[in-house]
């Protein structure tokens, strides 16, 4: 059977799908992160406390997927997908009509569970049924719809919320990511490389034991907690510096800070590409350092130069996020969706501790303390690509073959 590539049929309209799982993924997500600043006002909560908000949602959603990944070995991939979406659409429209904010972060970790049959499966549906030469591409194009639905969230229920209120914004987005959730569902091409694992799913730890013992996949799965983690502690309290007196932003005008995502998008898919033509390694450093001086950046007074660094930040964090996550699906010896929601685990757990941490430092130390964080865990993550060079040398890193009729 062939696989989906460039000229052949279907290979758009998968490319376009997973553009769009992504897309409702992280605008779903996300939504509530805009809205921190107004949680902490509305119900007289900590910063750290609204980030829960954020934090549970991916606390829950990274446990979740260890077990969705193992029942999509046995039940297939496009079932789940769709599945999942349908559900967190539905689940983000109650989020609108939560009658406390303990109400608010039940749903939210509701949630976490049902938008954890995306993730990790669309990066083994990838792996399977696209071919090596393109499996940068399409996996940057997934990454891309991430980078765009995160940022279209945010901006839209940061600005609705100041037009109406913050529950007719999640109300919004809820819809809007039911559409695209049915439209995912009629478009997205079946499995025709995968092989049932029945025993995966009565049997799941095995696989999650051997993929734990691999130090190439260890150094990878390390890489997903920093990145995240750094991302989302970010981006979690740029909205209270914004708004803050420093620079007295409204929710809107601090909303379009999320416009900068547009250089993510850009990144993922164009890093995926020279990381199938030049070699992984070379490529995901070059994107963590880019980070590294962005978040640096963002320590300058000029809300110019602070909205600049941040663009940087987010271009290196999409590129870097991007090749890894490809990465892990190319390590895999087999049973690749245990490997993937292993990745995104560590990636989603980054997100949680990390992003609550960093309500503690922006609260004693204010922005400088964000960033000494961050740049602490970017630093971390090249430090990690040195145990990926060693692998690398070992097991080597090479480029993908030019594609092949099949």
């Amino acid at each position: 059977m062939r696989y989906l590539e460039r000229g052949q049929k279907g290979f758009r309209q998968a490319m376009a799908a997973l553009f769009a799982g992504g897309f409702v993924t992280f605008a779903i997500l996300y939504s509530t992160q805009p809205l921190l600043p107004v949680l902490s006002a509305e119900y007289q909560v900590s910063p750290a406390m609204a980030s829960l908000s954020v934090s549970l949602t991916t606390a829950t959603l990274a446990v979740a997927m260890l077990w969705t990944s193992a029942w999509s070995e046995g039940r297939g991939r496009k079932p789940i997908m769709a599945a999942s979406l349908l559900v967190s659409s539905l689940l983000a429209l109650l989020t609108a009509f939560a009658p406390s904010y303990g109400v608010l972060l039940v749903l939210r970790a509701l949630l976490g569970i049902s938008l954890a049959g995306l993730p990790a499966i669309a990066m083994a549906y990838v792996n399977e049924e696209f071919h090596p030469a393109t499996l940068g591409l399409a996996m940057g194009m997934y990454v891309s719809g991430t980078s765009l639905g995160g940022m279209m969230g945010r901006i839209l229920v940061g600005a609705l919320s100041d037009l109406g209120s913050w529950r007719a914004a999640l109300g919004a987005l809820g819809i809007i990511s039911l559409l695209c959730s049915l439209w995912f569902w009629r478009a997205l091409p079946p499995s025709r490389h995968f092989t049932p694992q029945p025993e995966a799913v009565h049997h799941p730890v095995p696989s999650f034991a051997r993929k734990l013992r691999d130090p190439g996949l260890l150094c990878l799965y390390g890489l997903g907690f920093v990145l995240m983690g750094g991302f989302v502690t970010l981006y979690n309290y740029m909205g209270y510096l914004l708004t803050g007196p420093a620079y007295g932003l409204s929710q809107t005008e601090a909303g379009l800070i999320f416009l900068v995502y547009l250089a993510g998008t850009f990144s993922s898919a164009w890093m995926g590409r020279l990381a199938d033509r030049f070699g992984r390694l070379r490529v995901l450093q070059a994107g963590i350092i880019a980070s590294l001086a962005g978040v640096l950046l963002t320590l300058a007074a000029p809300l110019a130069i602070k909205i600049s660094g941040t663009a940087l930040f987010t271009f290196g964090f999409f590129g870097s996020h991007a090749v890894a996550s490809a990465w892990v699906g190319k390590r895999a010896d087999g049973e690749k969706s245990e490997a993937a929601s292993l990745y995104l685990l560590f990636y989603y757990a980054g997100s949680s501790l990390a992003g609550a941490t960093g309500g503690l430092l922006w609260s004693r130390f204010g922005w400088p303390g964000v960033v000494a964080l961050i740049g602490g865990l970017f630093a971390a993550g090249l430090a990690l690509t040195a145990g990926l060079a060693h692998e690398h040398g070992k097991a080597g890193d090479p480029r993908p073959p030019a594609p092949v009729k099949t």
